[in-house]
């Protein structure tokens, strides 16, 4: 059973439809794997088990009549605790929410359990995602299964964790500033960004209304598309493709703008994902230079409007108890108490034209996507960083936020290691909409390697390696 652990959605899914497993084993064979790792790798805040293993039966029973709700029927996947689950406690990773518990599932979620997926727990997140490491003081860091010692990124760390480390067959994560694409990057796993507003955000605690995302953490490209196809909001999800399939890239035209995205890198990762980006070409994509303007304006114009928007959410609460937040987050919102109206609407401004410029260039070069970097410097050790410090770290990471401000898809592939065997990504940047194509080319790509393989063979995943 073990090797389950590493497989695919696609692959649990047909193995539960051929009733080669059932549902109930499937679930009670992760829950003891998250028993045996969690004392270690802290990715889950809440483990739903007798919930999980309730919906279990369920899914079962459904199976043997015939009656298969989705690709995700029966299988297990662990949720970001942002998400509102009805009758559980949602923390957001914070003490001011320890206590709170919702009356319904947030939309996502509830999409998720109609589709017959197995809600097996809640993941740990920096606290109320405003943070690029899963350093909580609350609820404890979780660590990286690569290296315990370093950080697995964040927000959504724990989703990438619980996805990479074999106790979830996929989860759900929210990305304001990165937060899924960078600990998907940092954790060797796939993590997409959607368009924005494809997922509903309801029922999810925000941290900025205008840059807010939900999307799927998993181990391979066409697991995501599943997992989209099940959470997009079903008003919006006839705006994109996922039916389309490529087999090569010719005739897709790939921009690369060194400018920001590529300064500053760690050599032996630029050399990572510069092979990556030749692999891309041999495949048939025709890569092609392109220059962006007002790059650090959209970038000062992403900080103030998550920072003037967390503060907004969080005002009353703040005033009323600033004891029960954490040093980062206390600071990172005494920064939005101060930010003026004018600046604010000035951000909001620089958006849109950003936005503009970004769409008449691709239009000029003809580009289907642009292509990143994810993360441009290896994970560090857990407490390395002070929390006054802690601020820039989604920015000197990785190179995700512009993604955010931009609205468009975004998708973060796995592409390779350093030599201290920790995973780099590269992203796919897409025009509104083609959250398909992304898809496609990430695929095309994914296919051509043995990356995939080589996570569920390779030891560095393997139970009696992730201890102290």
């Amino acid at each position: 059973m073990k090797e389950l652990f590493f497989k695919d959605i696609q692959t649990i899914s047909t193995l539960l439809q051929k009733k080669e497993i059932s549902s109930i084993e499937l679930t009670n064979q992760l829950l003891k794997r998250i028993e045996e790792l969690e004392p270690t790798l802290n990715a889950y805040i809440t483990v739903l088990k007798e919930e999980a293993l309730e919906q279990a039966v369920l899914m079962d029973k459904e199976l043997a009549e015939g009656n298969i709700r989705s690709s995700l029927h029966g299988v297990p996947i662990a949720i970001k605790d942002i998400f509102e689950t009805e009758s559980s406690v949602t923390t957001s990773g914070s003490k001011v929410f320890e206590h709170f518990i919702a009356e319904r599932d947030a939309k996502v979620i509830e999409q998720l359990k109609a589709a017959g997926a197995i809600i097996i727990g809640k993941t740990n997140l920096h606290e109320f995602a405003m943070g690029a490491t899963t350093e909580n003081p609350h609820y404890g860091s979780t660590r990286n299964p690569w290296n315990i010692k370093k950080i697995p990124g964040g927000s959504s760390g724990g989703s990438a964790v619980a996805v990479a480390a074999g106790t979830a067959f996929g989860a759900v994560g929210t990305d304001t500033g990165g937060s899924i694409r960078l600990p998907a990057a940092l954790c060797g796993i796939v993590g997409l960004k959607p368009t924005y507003n494809l997922v509903h955000t309801d029922g999810c605690t925000p941290l900025s209304w205008t840059l807010d995302h939900i999307g799927p953490m998993t181990r391979t490209v066409a697991d995501s598309r599943m997992m989209l196809r099940i959470m997009a909001d079903p008003e919006n999800v006839n705006l994109i493709d996922l039916d389309a399939e490529m087999t090569d890239l010719h005739g897709v035209r790939i921009g690369v703008c060194e400018e920001y995205f590529f300064e500053n890198m760690n050599l032996e990762m630029k050399n990572v994902v510069d092979a990556a980006m030749l692999r891309l070409k041999e495949l048939g994509a025709e890569i092609v230079a392109i220059k962006l303007q007002d790059l650090k304006e959209a970038i000062e114009a992403q900080k103030m409007i998550s920072k003037s928007e967390a503060y907004t959410f969080h005002e009353e609460n703040f005033a009323k108890t600033p004891e029960l937040y954490g040093k980062d987050t206390a600071y990172r919102l005494s920064l939005g108490h101060s930010i003026p109206a004018t600046e604010y609407i000035r951000a909001r401004n620089t958006r849109k034209r950003f936005i503009r410029h970004v769409l008449e260039k691709m239009a000029q070069k003809g580009l289907d996507v642009l292509f990143t970097p994810t993360n441009t410097t290896p994970p560090f050790d857990i407490g390395s960083i002070p929390p006054e410090e802690s601020l820039n770290n989604i920015f000197t990471l990785g190179k995700t936020p512009l993604g955010n401000l931009l609205g468009f898809p975004v998708i973060s592939v796995p592409c390779g290691f350093t030599e201290e065997k920790m995973p780099v990504g590269f992203q796919l940047i897409g025009k509104p909409y083609d959250d398909g194509k992304i898809l496609n080319i990430a695929e095309v790509y994914e296919n051509s390697t043995n990356w995939v393989s080589y996570l569920e063979k390779n030891t560095a995943y393997k139970t009696e390696n992730i201890t102290l």
